[in-house]
């Protein structure tokens, strides 16, 4: 289940119907900003995320995404693979006019040179601009993604070789499968600027990116993105858009992908943002205990299943 598409489904007629009444209540700006690890760039602590937008038409993306541009937004996360790369078309069909306001960042799952410097001119043009703010080595997932990313003609040549020639300023990894292959890639080289991983407040209690990679993320100083903060909307079983949200945001990271499907969803977010104060340990310590019941494979899906045996059947994260 995806949060997104389970409440837009239900109440996407009401968001439509209510949107004038809504958009009148949401202030432009005063979504707080954070200084995005060594990049030096401060970035709104939310951003839309690409990834969600199959779940609507073109034009609603679009909507979604000068939208949250009027909102102050100035983060905007993307991926190649992101609807067969409509989704970076989605982008490319807004943003331009506010190339120098905005921070662009997309994703490649190409693990050879040649490849991933394809993927980055399909990227390019899509995006339709000369160069992204945040290239990133997308989705790694297994030991064997590690070793072909730093082998002969591996894709970390080609990220080198993008920000060396400027066509991307920031170089970074994404995943979301197995914390100790995060790990493994921070291990291999140190000249990442971020890091992408997920992060809510039923992680800590199985396969846990915050208690395995985060401190390491944070010890470099790189700038932290966070996803899947309501774990793909099955949190939302138990907690709200705004605990989840905040739980996240309240760990010692950047900015979260938030994934919106209908205008409504996205001003949800950002009252939100702009309402944050941050958790203190005994609040994030009871969020924890109450995710406890629903922590592990059944809820996290996209991690490794280590309590049974593996199964190949392909499925959908996000991410």
């Amino acid at each position: 289940m995806q949060r997104r598409s389970f409440f837009g489904g239900i109440f996407g007629g009401l968001t439509v119907a209510r949107s004038g009444a809504a958009a009148a209540k949401v202030k432009a700006g005063d979504i707080p900003k954070r200084t995005f690890g060594k990049t030096g760039e401060k970035l709104t602590i939310i951003g839309p995320a690409g990834g969600r937008f199959p779940l609507c038409t073109f034009e609603e993306a679009k909507a979604i995404t000068l939208r949250a541009y009027e909102l102050g937004i100035n983060y905007f996360d993307n991926a190649r693979g992101y609807w067969d790369g409509r989704s970076e078309e989605v982008f490319g069909a807004v943003l331009p006019p506010f190339r120098k306001q905005v921070f662009i960042t997309t994703k490649s799952v190409k693990r050879t040179k040649d490849e991933a410097l394809k993927d980055l001119e399909l990227s390019l043009k899509a995006l339709k601009t000369d160069y992204i703010d945040l290239w990133q080595i997308h989705s790694v997932a297994e030991m064997a993604d590690v070793d072909k990313i730093f082998g002969p003609n591996g894709a970390i040549e080609a990220f080198e070789q993008a920000k060396k020639q400027g066509k991307c300023r920031f170089m970074g990894f994404t995943g979301h499968h197995d914390p100790h292959v995060h790990a493994a890639m921070l291990k291999h080289y140190d000249k990442y600027d971020t890091i992408f991983m997920p992060l809510h407040a039923a992680d800590p209690g199985y396969l846990s990116f915050e208690q395995i990679v985060l401190p390491t993320a944070v010890e470099r100083n790189l700038g932290i993105q966070a996803m899947k903060t309501t774990a793909n909307a099955k949190l939302l079983q138990s907690f709200s858009v705004r605990q989840c949200l905040t739980y996240a945001l309240s760990l010692p990271i950047h900015c979260a992908a938030v994934g919106c499907t209908t205008i409504g969803q996205l001003e949800d977010d950002v009252r939100i943002a702009q309402a944050f104060k941050q958790m203190d340990a005994v609040e994030m310590t009871e969020l924890r205990k109450r995710a406890e019941r629903l922590k592990g494979p059944r809820l996290e899906d996209w991690k490794r299943n280590v309590e049974q045996a593996y199964d190949p059947r392909p499925r959908y994260h996000g991410g």
